[in-house]
Parts: structure tokens; sequence; C-alpha cells
């Protein structure tokens, strides 16, 4: 017998869909003592699982470091269900009594997940708590280069799901992708809203579905180390943050601009801590490699050491070097390492002073990072809050981009799925938080009696500059009358 695999794969889709739906109309009626039993369960279940999950995911995908996949999932799951535990997203949420005005929140329905393999498994843990704090259910969608490890974490948290009293079918996973099951979950009736975290193709097609949908897009964060900085401590930020997880975050550094008085300060520094600087020939290699002639990544290079990519091309680097770093006399299409680059390597100006570097910096976030994350170390709070005008809306001092950037090392919101705001393309321009899925209903009251025959005649005897005496005394009458209304309101 033939199996047609692509239908098996649509079915599917409709199936998970169809017991979602099932589900989230259940658990729409849950207590938030309900909601947090699950939630805790779900982040117990990722913590017993915590190694498996991360093995599998770099084992899949062959993106990034073992250690550090633990890290963000563990990350993902109990720093996030600390932060949104407390959160009102069940019931009154607000009320104002001055202006008698009371906001309900209330589900969104069926959440459809779209995963990236760069963070396949941190990723859907943290929606799946953000989709299930305010009520919904959520279908993912899994990238092709990492079904096995999504799905089997979603099993994972759909087992802790169930186990804490959530009703079957409130988490599901594709078990195989195709583009036609994508294309249909996407335009699924019961789908009422997208949260797609991927690529920009990926992204744009969630926000073509006809569906309210939450994207991300590209980083390019260029980091700035400003004159007055901590030179030691900025180096250090930057290697941790480029190096945790082999740089497959999208807030880590994709650049480092450098104030031209402390230049030779930091390039000594980020030889010491462990980086190596390309020559042009190693860097035409580099460039060749590991980008695209239209300045997107190849898939081959993505997450990996600087070990690996220096085997891979034939280059000669110290035993032990955390990243590879290519000084650029320009940017745009004849650099392609002046591109995102999730992996170990960065790009590497020198400016002559912070002017130049803030219009530098813009220049790189037009390439691919606009509404994304800027990073700079700085101790001048003037020049800090000079940034705050530049076009990203995560402006990151003194600490890992990377790490920053997801809330880990920041007071952010602690998300996996990070907005660029309408500059990047995006409708969300915040860390994806459960608030980001609730539908608020407003019950209002009336503060203010409506009289639209005197409303009327008081208006026609303004325009007309027109008044008798009695227009005159009838518009008094009616002054009193609103200010002892509203004493009494």
């Amino acid at each position: 017998m033939v199996i047609d695999y692509d239908l098996r794969i649509i079915q599917e889709a409709r199936n998970l869909v169809r017991k979602a739906k099932q589900a989230q109309e259940v658990i729409a009626g849950y207590s938030k003592e309900q909601i947090d039993k699950i939630l805790l369960s779900i982040t117990e279940a990722v913590e017993t699982n915590l190694n498996w999950i991360s093995r599998m995911a770099v084992d899949e995908t062959k993106y990034g470091i073992f250690e550090h996949k633990v890290i963000k999932n563990k990350f993902a799951s109990r720093a996030v269900y600390e932060y949104i535990k407390d959160m009102q997203t069940i019931g009154v949420i607000k009320e104002d009594s001055e202006n008698k005005v009371i906001e309900v929140a209330v589900p969104m329905g069926v959440v459809l997940g779209i995963i990236p393999s760069t963070n396949p498994t941190s990723t859907l843990v943290h929606n799946a708590l953000c989709a299930i704090k305010a009520r919904n259910a959520i279908v993912f969608s899994p990238h092709p280069g990492a079904v096995r490890c999504s799905n089997a974490t979603a099993q994972v948290i759909h087992e802790a799901a169930i186990k804490a009293g959530a009703p079957e079918g409130i988490i599901g996973c594709l078990s195989k992708v195709s583009m036609d099951a994508v294309q249909e979950l996407m335009h699924h009736d019961d789908i009422d809203i997208i949260v797609a975290t991927g690529g920009s193709a990926m992204v744009k097609a969630a926000y073509s579905a006809g569906k309210p949908a939450l994207g991300v897009g590209p980083g390019n964060v260029p980091a700035f180390i400003e004159r007055t900085a901590n030179v030691k401590q900025a180096v250090h930020d930057i290697v941790t943050s480029k190096s945790f997880d082999n740089g497959v975050i999208c807030a880590s550094e994709q650049a480092i601009l450098v104030d031209e008085p402390i230049k030779d300060e930091v390039i000594t520094e980020l030889k010491r801590q462990g980086c190596y600087f390309l020559n042009k020939e190693e860097i035409e290699k580099v460039s060749k490699a590991i980008m695209t002639p239209k300045g997107g990544m190849n898939p081959a290079f993505v997450g990996k050491t600087p070990g690996f990519i220096a085997q891979k091309l034939g280059l000669n680097i110290p035993e032990g070097t955390k990243l590879l770093i290519a000084p650029l006399e320009g940017h745009g299409i004849e650099y392609p390492l002046s591109f995102e680059k999730l992996t170990t390597v960065l790009a590497f100006y020198v400016v002559k002073d912070w002017h130049e570097g803030c219009l530098l910096s813009i220049e790189l976030l037009k390439l691919g990072g606009i509404g994304h994350s800027f990073s700079i170390h700085c101790q001048d709070e003037q020049i800090i809050r000079e940034f705050i005008q530049k076009p990203v809306f995560r402006i990151l001092v003194n600490t890992p981009s990377s790490l920053g950037g997801v809330g880990y090392s920041t007071g952010l919101a602690p998300s996996m799925t990070l907005g660029c705001g309408t500059w990047g393309g995006s409708s969300l321009s915040d860390n994806l938080t459960p608030l980001d899925l609730i539908n608020v209903k407003k019950l209002a009251y009336g503060i203010k009696k409506v009289d639209l025959e005197r409303e009327t005649a008081s208006e026609t005897c303004y325009q007309s500059n027109e008044f008798t005496s009695d227009q005159i005394a009838m518009v008094v009458r009616q002054v009193l009358e609103n200010l002892k209304q509203s004493k009494h309101a």
C-alpha cells in the first residue's frame, strides 16, 4: 500500500488543531490556581529532562553547545515560570474606579507556534508556558531540521500538563513537517493567532496568512565600546555573549565598534581573552564560506565553534580560540560579514567617537537588524542616554547582549521570542509574555449625562456668536447641572 505522506501530515495538522480547539474551550474556564499548577508541572518536567532534551537539540541540529542548551532550557522553564506565575491573566486584571472602567482578560484561543532550529526546545517551552498562562491551547510547527527534539519536548510538557489537570490536546506538535502542512495550520479556521519565531521568510508568510500574528526578525546587533568603558569587562561580556551556544541567539553581537582612543587596548584584551583576528585573506575565505551572496547565512556554519570553521576552511588558529574577529573597512554586500552571523564570527570596526559609532551602528542595523537590539559598553550616562534615540527596542548597557536581550542578565521579561516592532516589520516590540496572548474586555459605566438637545443648542449659540439672554441662561443652568452631577458621581 502506497501512503501519501503529504496528505498524512496535513491530516495530522488538522487533527492537532481540532484537539487543541476542544482543549482550549475547557481550559478557558480554569482558575488561576488550576493554571499555575499546570505551569509548575511543565516547569518541573523540563527540569527533570533538561539533559535529555538539550542533548537531542544539539545532536539533531548540530548547532550550539550542549551545556548552554541546558542553561537555555532551564531559563525558558524556571525563570519564565517565576516571572509569569503572579501575572493577572484571568478575570478582572484592572479596575479604574475614577473612570469606572473594568478590564477583564479573556484567552485568544488556539495559538500556532512556529519554532526555529536555532532554539528548538527552549523557544517551544517558553511559548507553551505563555500560551497556557493566558488559557490558550498551542500547536507547534517545528523547523524541518529540528523535528525530533521539538516533538519530544512537546510530548514531555504535554504529559506534564495532563498530569496536572490540563485537557488532552492542550499542547500539540507536528511529528513531520511539510510546507503544505504549515500552510494548513496557518490558514486553519480554528487557529486564532500565530507566533512566528524563525527566519524572515517564515515570519512574512505568517503575517500574510490573514491571521493576527506576532513575529520576530533578525538582530545584526552592533556592540559599541565607548572610550569610558571598562575595557576588560566589556570584552569579557562580548566574548561570553557571542560564544554562548556558539552565537545562535538573535540578540547576540554581530559587530564590535571600538572608540579610536581605546582601540589598541581593546584589541589586546580581545586577544588575551581568546579571540583570533583574521587577516584579509582569511576574511575573504570565511566570508565566502559562511555567508551567501545576498547576505544570508550558510546553515552548515550556523552555531559552530571557531575550531570547526577553521578546520573546514584550512585556517591555522590557536587551540581553544573562542571567537574569530574580522576587521572590516566597510559594510553592505561587498562586506558579507557585516550582516547577521549566527555563529562565532564578529565584524570589527574602529570609529572616531560616539557620534561616528552611532551613525555606523544605524547603517549596520539597516542591513537586517532594525528594531531588534543594540549593545553599548560605557560609563558616561549622558552618552548612554543618547543611544535611546536609535532605531531599536532594546538598548543593552554593560551586559552580554545575547543574555541581556532575552532577560537573563537584565530586568527585561525572560523570553525566547523577541519582537522588533513596526520598524523591523513586527507587531510586537517587546519580549513576548502571556500578556501578549490575551484579549482584554472593557466594562465601561456612564460617567457623564448626555443631553443632545442642550449640547446642540449650546454649540449653535457658540458657532453663530448670537446669544440671547434666554440662551445664555440655559447654558449657565447646564454648566451648573453638569458640575452638580460630577460631584455626586
